[in-house]
């Protein structure tokens, strides 16, 4: 069985959508309360692969909200996030994603070094971040959305903001390696970690955003931040395709602006319904197909079988870590979300 550890997107989203959730109590709530709640399964899910197997998992809403981190509710958005992982495992589930701010909590705070949660002894090969089937799937929305908007790879600049994290190093190692992006401008708060990554990579600019903005072909938004930014769509160019894998999202507010397309990144279609109801509640359009990328690598490894944190670590995913998961998701009839 497989599992998903999520959370709603504002303290706002929590309560509305609470009476859907099944805990009608907690809609009229303010943050101390989500603050002390408890973890709970909130959905049981059921998925079929286009190969014919059938699997089965479970949704843990952890009860984090992003307002923690704002109002500086550490410890709170920490335990939150151990007794959703110790809440899983206890009921049984092989294999389990840490959705969104999940993974980012996990790794920032370093709660490896809390393996014991009450009487629940956390097996960390259980439990996957889901960033590297994430970073396939973006680099493939690079790839095939600027196809259809007649960017050529050859000629563009991509802009990677959050380029340090997790997610953006793998988008820029993939860009460099497996594609023929002209520039590639890398924004991040971490001057030494961008440093870094630009010596791995052997090129790349380091950028300030406003700098980079109106450079940029394409830009990958896949930065760790609890509220959204405002830019002024005036400064990009046309065509401009930005993609962005942040949730929250990275972007403020929807842009609608000649030229300027946004693009949900991170979020794949299943080629067949998949029978839940946490996608509803999240706002996914088509939520029967639609769904996080993180959500399906843990899906991806219960199909094959394959119980281990497959992403895990700062830093760590690999060129042909992406490719083995994305030949895994092709496998199954999940492809990414396109505009």
């Amino acid at each position: 069985m497989f599992g998903l550890i999520g959370h709603l997107t504002s303290l706002e989203h929590a309560q509305s959508v609470a009476q859907e959730l099944g805990y009608p109590e907690y809609a009229d709530q303010g943050l101390d309360f989500w603050c002390s709640a408890p973890p709970q399964i909130v959905d049981h899910i059921t998925v079929t692969s286009i190969t014919g197997q059938k699997i089965e998992g479970r949704y843990v809403e952890s009860c984090f909200l992003p307002e923690m981190l704002a109002n500086r509710r550490i410890k709170a958005a920490t335990r939150k996030i151990l007794n959703a992982m110790a809440h899983a495992q206890k009921h049984g589930i092989d294999i389990t994603a840490l959705g969104g701010f999940s993974s980012i909590i996990f790794e920032n705070f370093n709660l490896e070094q809390f393996s014991q949660v009450r009487n629940v002894t956390l097996d960390f090969e259980r439990f996957t971040t889901g960033n590297t089937h994430t970073a396939y799937i973006i680099c493939r929305q690079v790839e095939e959305a600027s196809k259809q908007l007649g960017i050529e790879l050859s000629k563009a600049t991509v802009a990677v903001c959050g380029a340090t994290g997790d997610i953006g190093s793998a988008v820029t190692r993939w860009l460099d390696k497996k594609t023929d992006v002209q520039e590639l401008l890398l924004i991040a708060r971490n001057q030494e970690r961008l440093q870094e990554l630009q010596a791995e990579l052997g090129r790349g600019k380091i950028m300030g955003l406003q700098e980079a903005l109106p450079q940029a072909d394409i830009v990958v938004w896949v930065a760790s931040m609890p509220k959204g930014v405002e830019i002024d769509p005036t400064v990009l160019k046309q065509p401009c395709l930005l993609i962005d894998g942040g949730y929250p999202k990275n972007l403020g507010t929807k842009i609608q602006h000649p030229g300027v397309y946004v693009l949900n990144g991170g979020i794949v279609e299943h080629s067949l319904d998949i029978d839940w109801k946490i996608m509803k509640i999240v706002n996914m359009e088509v939520p029967g197909r639609q769904l996080f990328a993180c959500f399906a690598e843990s899906m991806l490894l219960e199909f094959e079988k394959l119980y281990t944190n497959f992403s895990w670590g700062r830093n760590q995913i690999t060129v042909d870590k992406m490719e083995h998961i994305g030949q895994v998701s092709i496998k199954h009839g999940f492809r990414p979300l396109l505009v």
